[in-house]
């Protein structure tokens, strides 16, 4: 749970006008250090700016320029995992590098909405904007300061890592994923019949750690037919390893899982298997 969480202010439309920048260290999944400053833009500041975040021309007189920070946010940011909520912050960090001839940062990007729309359900399609997050959560903070946001980022962060029973590494995986995994792809194959497992009838579910074509092709190779969806014919369950790991009491699982479980109840075998076992199982 170590990563750098970052926040940009701007003082106009123009994503390259940054105002302010807040730098949050995580170390463990706790806040190790902060970092923050005002910024000269260079550029005019905006009224409907101004309203948000309280920062005009007057507060950011005298204050260095991005140029003149841009080393200190190197050096912080440099090989590590850096986390922004949506992608404006990172956007506003490309654009403000690009605008003053610097030469680009190397680092690992990850936008937490996207893993907060997986994690938490409710938040999938709305309401996963930083303020009703916090406020949803109980974190009290001062909106709108640079610093102040990118802890409430990592905070959100860590509790969401917490609750999808995720590593960093496998956030960044997930974030790669689609938001919903078994309606993105629906793939059958017939199963090669002198394979290990002919007979079986497999369906995939969850976050998996391979795209959804290849370990269907797994599958098949080792003789199972593949279906899109449970039925009474399904034999086999291969679920992701992360979805597995989540599912604690009160947490929801797939469709398919769900469905796969009520035909257990009813009689029909069906093993309900972990990706990496299934993986394992194969490769014997």
């Amino acid at each position: 749970m170590d990563f750098l969480a970052i926040d940009f202010e701007t003082a106009n439309a123009d994503l390259s006008s940054i105002c302010q920048i807040g730098l949050v260290a995580f170390k463990d999944g706790e806040v190790a250090d902060t970092f923050s400053t005002l910024v000269d833009p260079q550029d005019h500041f905006d009224a409907i700016n101004v309203s948000i975040h309280g920062i005009d021309e007057g507060d950011v007189f005298g204050a260095p320029t991005f140029a003149e920070v841009f080393p200190e946010l190197s050096r912080r940011a440099a090989n590590s995992v850096v986390v922004s909520h949506t992608l404006f912050d990172r956007a506003a960090f490309d654009r403000a590098s690009f605008r003053g001839g610097l030469s680009p940062i190397m680092c690992h990007w990850l936008d937490t909405t996207r893993i907060v729309r997986r994690v938490w359900p409710k938040y999938a399609y709305r309401g996963y904007g930083l303020g009703n997050l916090a406020q949803e959560f109980g974190i009290e903070f001062d909106h709108h300061d640079a610093a102040e946001d990118a802890r409430v980022t990592g905070v959100i962060l860590v509790r969401a890592m917490r609750e999808g029973g995720m590593t960093l590494d496998e956030c960044m995986i997930r974030a790669m994923r689609p938001l919903n995994p078994d309606a993105a792809v629906r793939i059958t194959r017939t199963g090669n019949p002198d394979g290990p497992l002919a007979g079986e009838v497999a369906v995939f579910t969850g976050a998996l750690s391979m795209p959804r074509r290849e370990a269907a092709d797994l599958a098949a190779q080792a003789g199972c037919e593949v279906e899109a969806g449970v039925n009474k014919e399904t034999t086999l369950l291969i679920v992701g390893d992360q979805d597995v790991a989540k599912l604690a009491p009160g947490q929801e699982k797939s469709s398919k899982h769900v469905k796969a479980e009520g035909l257990i109840a009813k009689g029909q075998p069906i093993r309900i298997l972990r990706e990496s076992d299934f993986r394992a199982l194969v490769a014997v």
